[in-house]
């Protein structure tokens, strides 16, 4: 499958992130479109290793040259589930105390 399936899937995936992040109010909301757009990079970030793979393979059979993006892919997962829990910690004390999920509220919080 050409890469450019990859990058147009990835573009869609980051553009509905964004849409997101920028419109809408609820925090939980906000935090999964953050997440989509980690997910669209992890997309390209492998279908660029894989490209590069292909073609490092044509070359030497024996390479393991553009396997870089891939553990890239994995760190950016560990950090992800770490920022995940943090962040879902974080929304659960806001809910706790304001009883409300809006993102407006936390300006009340800088005073």
């Amino acid at each position: 499958m050409p890469v450019n399936y990859y990058i147009l899937l990835s573009l869609a995936l980051f553009s509905i992130g964004i849409v997101g992040v920028l419109t809408r109010r609820n925090a939980i909301i906000i935090f999964m479109c953050i997440e989509l757009m980690l997910n669209a990079v992890n997309l390209l970030l492998v279908a660029f290793s894989k490209m590069h793979h292909l073609k490092a393979m044509a070359a030497n059979a024996a390479t393991t040259t553009g396997t870089d993006g891939q553990l890239f892919v994995f760190f950016i997962m560990v950090v992800a589930a770490a920022e995940v829990s943090v962040g879902l910690a974080i929304i659960v004390m806001m809910y706790r105390n304001v009883h409300s999920v809006d993102v407006n509220f936390l300006n009340r919080l800088k005073n």
